[in-house]
């Protein structure tokens, strides 16, 4: 016996579950008529990173002017205070956490196309690697600079991400509910967008003492 299935498609149901989600609202990244906005920024303009058609590219740059850029990312890892007293003195278990730390992150910099799928291969000149340490928290502060054609947001970003892991890695040992939290760009220099930061605010990062 044939067995038939009445179930309906449920893209062919107007407003169905292809455009709500479980909660029942609207998907964000949809448009009221269903079409996808997967390829449009917030302001309108296209992706860089995605083809008419969707599909992800390389942007080509070759076009662009060669000038110096520079960016500064950060990231901040939590913890108790006894581990960064530990931290700070060089006392954890495995180390010099913070040596480790700097040396992970400017690896990573240098990494990024590796581990970014999309991002263009620079020639860096500068990575610098600092540590803001409160009483439960360090904040990762990653600058990287480069004379080339498009910018180094994503090395700046990578940079800290990794130095973080890194403490993260460094301190488990004693804190295993250790939370990484904050990454973001703080500023940037260079380039035909020009420059541009973080608006500053009371105890923001880098405006601690640095280690």
């Amino acid at each position: 016996m044939d067995v038939v299935n009445d179930t309906p498609d449920p893209a062919s149901i107007v407003g169905g579950p292809t455009n709500l989600r479980q909660d029942g609202g609207a998907l964000t990244h949809l448009r009221q008529d269903g079409g996808a906005l997967t390829h449009l920024r917030q302001d309108g303009g296209a992706l860089t990173h995605l083809r008419q058609d969707g599909t992800a590219q390389m942007v080509d740059v070759s076009e662009k002017a060669v000038t110096t850029r520079e960016a500064t990312a950060t990231a901040t890892v939590h913890s108790t205070s006894e581990v960064l007293t530990l931290l700070g003195a060089g006392e954890l278990p495995k180390g010099d956490a913070l040596a480790v730390a700097r040396v992970a992150g400017i690896m990573a910099a240098k990494k990024t196309p590796e581990l970014i799928p999309l991002c263009h291969p620079l020639p860096i000149s500068k990575v610098t690697v600092d540590f803001e340490l409160g009483p439960d928290t360090v904040v990762v502060l990653a600058t990287v600079k480069t004379k080339g054609v498009t910018g180094v947001e994503m090395e700046a970003l990578t940079a800290a991400s990794v130095a973080a892991l890194s403490v993260y890695d460094m301190i488990k040992a004693v804190d295993k509910h250790a939370v990484i939290s904050g990454i973001q760009v703080l500023a940037k220099s260079g380039g035909k967008s020009g420059d541009w930061a973080l608006p500053a605010s009371p105890g923001a990062p880098g405006e601690g003492e640095r280690a």
